[in-house]
């Protein structure tokens, strides 16, 4: 063999090595396939006897900015945390403040007496406001990775415009693969844990004396 086919394998040889190690830098998105998720079928649920006396108005859930969009959110905590990343090709059906309003009314319609949004102009004994703030996966490692749901939540009295409680809920949950995928599975449990403790919060709250 030529020391010119040397030189030329060996060079094939490190071209192949960098882009091995650019492939390994990109983290998740190296194993991404195109995808469009939500959070599955709404769970089915008998109505809860006696439940929860009460109609409720419950409005579409905010998100901040960051998280106003179908994208999957990750970050990189062993590298720069403050960096909020989407996968290129993996993507929500719909914003995920979009998703969780509607896996929330599903969970709390055979709860209550009744569910209302803004949009029907009908009478509500109370208001649920929630406000997104986290719904995000974060890796401390390229093969483990975690996700967290947040969101704080308020409770009015809609004849008395009297707040009745206020709370901050937070779930962690260990994503089951380092990638979109692991990310979704994750989510969906750890968002219908926090529509469970809501609706025990709730149903605490409606106990309390409404304001006059």
């Amino acid at each position: 063999m030529t020391s010119g086919w040397r030189q030329a394998l060996h060079g094939a040889a490190g071209i192949l090595a960098v882009a091995a190690l650019a492939g390994c830098a990109l983290g998740p998105q190296a194993k991404e396939q195109p995808a469009s998720y939500d959070l599955g079928p709404v769970r089915s649920h008998a109505a809860a006897n006696p439940g929860i006396p009460a109609t409720l108005l419950v409005p579409e859930i905010t998100a901040p900015v960051w998280l106003d969009g179908p994208g999957i959110v990750y970050r990189l905590d062993y590298d720069n945390a403050a960096r909020p990343q989407s996968y290129t090709l993996s993507r929500w059906s719909a914003p995920p403040a979009a998703l969780l309003t509607h896996r929330l009314r599903g969970r709390f319609a055979p709860a209550v007496r009744g569910i209302v949004t803004s949009a029907h102009g009908a009478r509500a004994d109370y208001a649920l406001r929630v406000e997104l703030e986290d719904f995000s996966q974060s890796f401390d490692a390229p093969d483990r990775s975690r996700v967290a749901v947040r969101a704080r939540a308020s409770l009015v009295d809609v004849a008395g415009r009297a707040l009745i409680a206020q709370r901050a809920f937070a779930i962690e949950r260990p994503a089951p693969s380092p990638d979109a995928r692991g990310a979704v599975a994750a989510l969906a449990e750890a968002s219908d844990e926090l529509i469970e403790q809501l609706l025990a919060w709730v149903g605490e709250g409606v106990k309390t004396p409404r304001a006059r």
